[in-house]
């Protein structure tokens, strides 16, 4: 049986599950896609977020992985302030990776949109 939470430890696990979502919701991924990607239920993923359950040690470097960010960053050790050297990519390069992971026809059809867009971009950049 485990053992008790104390207050401290809900407020802590409470403030990395909204940490997990807001890192989740940047990367444009589902519960579903993270709990695949961890190799864990969605339950998990949803009582992890929710501060309802302990996320096991041995998966916080998977977390952190995934999302491209340090230890430090996902479990909120981090100053806010602070210039960082290390630390979460951009939600461009976030996107770009998700996009490699898709299958070829997909990445293609986003691809076309993204030229597209750029095309549109640059047109009213030069028309106005």
């Amino acid at each position: 049986m485990a053992a008790p939470v104390t207050t401290e430890e809900q407020i802590f696990m409470t403030a990395l599950g909204k940490r997990i979502t807001e890192l989740r919701k940047a990367c444009g991924m589902t519960q579903a896609q993270m709990a695949q990607a961890l190799d864990v239920s969605q339950q998990a993923v949803q009582s992890w977020e929710a501060g309802r359950r302990r996320i096991q040690i041995s998966v916080l470097p998977a977390v952190a992985k995934l999302f491209a960010v340090s230890l430090d960053t996902l479990l909120g050790e981090e100053a806010e302030h602070a210039p960082r050297k290390r630390g979460p990519e951009s939600r461009l390069e976030q996107q770009i990776e998700l996009i490699g992971q898709l299958p070829k026809g997909r990445q293609k059809l986003v691809s076309e949109m993204l030229d597209a867009v750029i095309a549109q971009a640059q047109q009213q950049e030069a028309g106005g």
